[in-house]
Order: C-alpha cells, then sequence, then structure tokens
C-alpha cells in the first residue's frame, strides 16, 4: 500500500483532511524516529513493538568462493509482534 493511499484510508475513517493525516503522519514518523534514535522501544498497541538492537559481529562465507570475511557489529530496527497479531498471522 502507498502512502497517499493509506493516508486516504486513515481520512476517510476519521473524518479528517488528507491534509491534516499527512501533517499527523509525518509527525508521529518524526517522534518514532527520534524516540528510536533516543534507545527508546515504542510499543505500538494492537500490533507490536519497535526497537534498534545491536547485531553482532560475525564471519561470513562468501558462498561461491568459500572465503571467509568478518561482518562488523551494527545497529538493526526490529519489529517483535504482539501475541495476538502473531495467532492472526498463523490463520492466513
Amino acid at each position: 500500500m502507498l502512502t497517499k493511499d493509506f493516508i486516504g484510508l486513515i481520512a476517510e475513517a476519521s473524518g479528517l483532511t488528507k491534509k491534516n493525516v499527512e501533517n499527523l503522519l509525518s509527525n508521529t514518523n518524526a517522534i518514532i524516529r527520534e524516540n528510536l534514535m533516543d534507545g527508546k522501544a515504542i510499543q505500538l498497541q494492537g500490533l507490536g513493538a519497535l526497537e534498534i538492537r545491536e547485531r553482532k559481529g560475525r564471519i561470513i562465507v562468501h558462498p561461491r568462493t568459500g572465503e571467509r570475511a568478518f561482518s562488523p557489529s551494527k545497529n538493526q530496527l526490529v519489529f517483535r509482534p504482539m501475541a495476538n497479531m502473531k495467532d492472526e498471522l498463523k490463520k492466513i
């Protein structure tokens, strides 16, 4: 789904204008990004949690050449679905 389609659905469901929904979504994204960068997890009720975790460095192997290389540690955005969302995904 494209962002403009998402904005249209929210505007239709809430009765707000598309411009107001676009501003609300933009501000929400900015707040989520700021908090994630500060190391805080974001709980989205009914969906799950967003957080940044450190992925440890590891040895990787090139599949064709067999050459080994070290992949350094890095930060990674992780989404953990809530239990009710996991149950709904199993039904699909």
